[in-house]
């Protein structure tokens, strides 16, 4: 009988605990945000508003990583038909755009193949926020890391004058 019993409470305790393990499994593959200071340089690509689906503008950006270094990242911004597009509001070198994003290393490119249209091999015309620097195409082969984020990971912009010597 003891044995029988000790059998049940094994079973109910891994019927019991299954669940609840198998889930925090699952947890790791949740995407990580970092938390992210940019200010957005340039806007290389923007789909026309979709009335149903989620449309994309893909920036790049300046991050911030201290008071005065910062590196290039392409930026993509999700939005939906009833949300604003990020370009349309506070689209200033000024302004530092605090925000949560998700590196994600499959659509890392370099800056000359975000400005190349890969069909035709022409140039793409970036275009530029106001008061940004103009990046130099020619000097940039290195692959930029790319972020996603979407207007609900969106925090605030701030007015804070760029670093001296900020060149890209």
């Amino acid at each position: 009988m003891g044995h029988v019993i000790a059998s049940a409470s094994l079973l109910l305790t891994c019927l019991l605990s299954g669940p609840r393990t198998a889930h925090a499994d699952l947890h790791w593959r949740d995407p990580k945000k970092e938390n992210l200071e940019v200010r957005l340089i340039a806007l290389a690509d923007s789909e026309p508003r979709s009335t149903f689906f989620s449309t994309h503008e893909i920036f790049i950006a300046a991050q911030q990583l201290g008071k005065d270094e910062s590196r290039l990242i392409k930026l993509v911004y999700a939005f939906l038909p009833y949300q604003p597009r990020l370009s349309e509001s506070d689209f200033n070198y000024l302004m530092v755009h605090e925000l949560e994003a998700v590196r994600d290393p499959s659509c890392d490119e370099s800056l000359t193949q975000i400005s190349t249209d890969e069909r035709s091999r022409s140039h793409v015309r970036l275009k530029y926020s106001a008061d940004s620097p103009v990046l130099n195409t020619s000097r940039h082969h290195s692959t930029m890391p790319c972020y996603s984020t979407t207007p609900e990971d969106y925090t605030k912009a701030i007015y804070r004058p760029p670093p001296p010597e900020a060149e890209y």
